[in-house]
């Protein structure tokens, strides 16, 4: 081989191994992109999904913007793209932007214990469970961390644990908070009293960390919950149609629970439970401000965010965190506290860590999570690739909508 060709083959196996992409850029193949308009159609008419909505951006351009289905089939009211949704947890990235703001901002250190701020997490208890089946409580080893709640390892669940009698006689259990009389703050502090499930920082805990987070975020800023968000995140973004509570000229744009019943049919979700009806989303109390779970948005909103956190931070001209913060947040916390297999999770979301073990179509590093309505969300650094996916299905038990979709997109990544 000529001196010359054998150096430009060396080159180009060196560009092959720092990109993975031999001769050629990498392309999200629009052709095989309708893949997903079919995959989602056909789950309407299977009657697994009322409708959905998915919005695709890659390389910080949106190239799928796609809606169908019903928002209401006994109305209706088509499912369209800026169709309104419950997301519940996904709220939690939010909430956990904000506190890394206020780092930068020098209002707080998430190394810090939350009962700095919050006093009442100074001293906190935990119910460990005995042989005879009951529980003894004691007091937590040491102050719960601003970052064992980032990262869900304060012990904190939704009250479904040892001490699961107690939570229920306060009336503090589920995600739920939208038809709730008092401020998140005085439930926040009503939560402290009660023991934990585990010892801070020795197991993940799923549960109302992020909620607690809302109240430090309202205590360190001297804002309400939904002012700080607005100000901070929702008006540099451009994300017009995020909120706790919806104003009354949105009320016709928020998508109907459906769920799947015991037969796999699906059906209206009851009204007269307001979780699942329209609920206390239109016409609720509008005093609980849930960091955990209580925001609504549409998948061109939720985008925006995503697409911001891919970008290290910043969205056209609009900066919300500093790229290191981000780089901080998209890495795996956990160390050797158990996770799902081949994941860890980051602040406030899960990160890829081995797809292998993971077992799912995607890359190292991708960052995910979603919400109780079936909503779903990822962003894959690697592949430069933002998904926002959004129905409302609850229950969504033996749904296979989210993983059929996931492998659709990945498909067109050529």
């Amino acid at each position: 081989m000529p001196l010359f060709s054998h150096r430009f083959y060396i080159f180009t196996l060196l560009i092959w191994a720092a990109t993975g992409t031999p001769f050629a850029e990498a392309r999200l193949a629009p052709e095989l992109l309708q893949r997903v308009d079919a995959l989602l159609e056909a789950q309407v008419a299977a009657g697994k999904i009322a409708g959905a909505a998915v919005q695709i951006t890659y390389r910080g351009k949106i190239v799928k913007s796609f809606a169908t289905g019903m928002a209401d089939r006994e109305a209706g009211i088509a499912l369209l793209t800026d169709t309104i949704f419950r997301i519940a947890s996904q709220t939690k990235a939010i909430v956990s932007s904000a506190v890394m703001m206020l780092q930068e901002r020098g209002a707080l250190v998430i190394a810090e214990p939350v009962g700095k701020y919050l006093p009442e997490y100074m001293h906190t208890t935990v119910a460990v469970t005995q042989p005879d089946g009951g529980y003894e409580v004691v007091p937590a080893d040491r102050a719960i961390t601003i970052h064992d709640l980032l990262t869900h390892t304060a012990g904190i669940s939704y009250g479904n644990g040892p001490a699961a009698a107690l939570w229920q006689e306060a009336g503090i259990q589920g995600w739920y908070f939208a038809h709730r009389q008092e401020p998140v703050r005085e439930t926040v502090r009503r939560i402290a009293a009660l023991p934990f499930d585990a010892q801070p920082g020795e197991q993940f805990v799923y549960g109302y960390n992020t909620d607690i987070l809302g109240a430090l975020v309202e205590v360190t800023s001297g804002q309400p919950l939904d002012e700080f968000l607005a100000e901070h995140i929702f008006g540099p973004l451009g994300m017009q149609d995020t909120h706790f509570y919806l104003p009354a000229d949105k009320y016709h744009r928020l998508a109907v629970v459906y769920g799947l019943n015991e037969e796999g049919k699906l059906v209206r979700s009851p009204e007269a439970s307001s979780m699942a009806g329209q609920g206390a989303y239109t016409d609720g109390p509008r005093t609980s401000f849930s960091g955990g779970a209580g925001l609504l948005s549409t998948v061109g909103d939720y985008s925006k965010f995503l697409e911001a956190l891919r970008n290290g931070g910043k969205l056209g001209r609009s900066r919300i965190l500093g790229r290191k913060s981000v780089e901080l947040m998209t890495v795996n916390h956990l160390g050797d506290i158990p996770f799902n297999s081949g994941m860890g999770f980051g602040l406030g979301f899960s990160i890829v860590e081995d797809l292998g073990a993971q077992g799912v179509i995607g890359s190292v590093g991708t960052f995910a999570w979603g919400g109780a309505y079936h909503t779903v969300y990822w962003v894959d650094p690697r592949e430069e690739l933002v998904v926002s996916y959004m129905t409302q299905l609850l229950p969504a038990t033996g749904s296979d909508d989210g993983s059929k979709l996931r492998a659709a997109i990945y498909a067109a990544v050529q």
